[in-house]
Formats: structure tokens, sequence, C-alpha cells
């Protein structure tokens, strides 16, 4: 769909109420901007206009965020692009890898961002360990996909080392 005001591809469908009338809008990010704007930038209460506004201010950091989920764990190799889909971490070493990025996100959910509460009597001190664990487990995967066997097996063997003294 394009924008009613120019030719480029509506990406803000916005529908308006004023008195009887509907009126809906597709815009682009420019004219929806332009559409959006108040002469009173200081307002009590979060409005549609003011979450639209914000959307985007967002869209600005498309590029910051492209950027972003192209990052890797060097540990479990997971990007963050892949935790934003799936929403979960792949390994205890993401928490301090993207620590920048989780800290508001935890703060938002939980309201905190240390854990308060109980924790597993067993496995809960090993982090370390599973951290390894996971690495070891992926570059055996990797030596399997380019058909270094030797290699994998001694990370088998490794792996079933740590796994047995657990």
């Amino acid at each position: 769909m394009k924008c009613q005001k120019c030719e480029k591809p509506a990406t803000f469908h916005i529908t308006d109420l004023t008195g009887d009338e509907l009126l809906a809008l597709h815009l682009c990010a420019d004219c929806a901007k332009d559409y959006l704007k108040t002469d009173e930038e200081v307002e009590s209460a979060p409005t549609i206009t003011g979450v639209l506004q914000q959307q985007l201010k967002l869209e600005q950091t498309a590029e910051d965020l492209k950027e972003l989920d192209s990052r890797e764990c060097p540990i479990c190799g997971i990007s963050f692009y892949e935790f934003r889909q799936s929403g979960r971490l792949g390994c205890p070493n993401d928490y301090s890898f993207f620590a920048g990025e989780l800290e508001p996100l935890l703060v938002n959910v939980h309201g905190d961002d240390h854990h308060v509460g109980k924790r597993p009597k067993r496995g809960a001190d090993d982090t370390e360990q599973q951290t390894e664990m996971i690495r070891l487990r992926r570059v055996m995967k990797e030596a399997v996909e380019n058909e270094d066997y030797e290699k994998a097996s001694e990370l088998r063997d490794r792996i079933r080392a740590i796994e047995g003294d657990s």
C-alpha cells in the first residue's frame, strides 16, 4: 500500500475519530511525522499521537537494531536477533555479553535487574561449567560439519569427562 500523500510505501495506518466522522489514513514515516506534529510538546497524559511519535523515533534506531541483531555470543553462538525471536538465551554467558541490552528489559519486566527468590539447589553454582559445556558442544558440532571427526571425538570425550564429574 502506498502513502496517501506521496508515493512511498505506507508504514503507518492511522484511524482518526473526529466527531462522527471516521478518517483512515495510510502514510509513510515522513508524512506520518508531519501529520502527528503538535504545537504543544508538553502533554499531561500519553496520547496516541505521542505513542506514534515514539514509534517514529524507534524507526531511527532501526539501523542500530540491525547492528545489534548481528552480534553473537562467542560461547553459544546465539545472536541477539535469535533471542528477540525466541525470548530465550543460549547460555549463562549471554547475560553478561548482552548486559547493556538486557538490563532495561529485565527492569521493565521484573522491576529489578537482580534475581531475588528461590534458586535451584542442584546446579546453581556451576554456570562456568555449563558455559564450557555449551561452548564445547558448539565447537564439536562445527567439527562434525567440517568433517573433522578426530577433533569431534576429542571434544566428545572432554564433554563426557565433564559430565562424569558432575
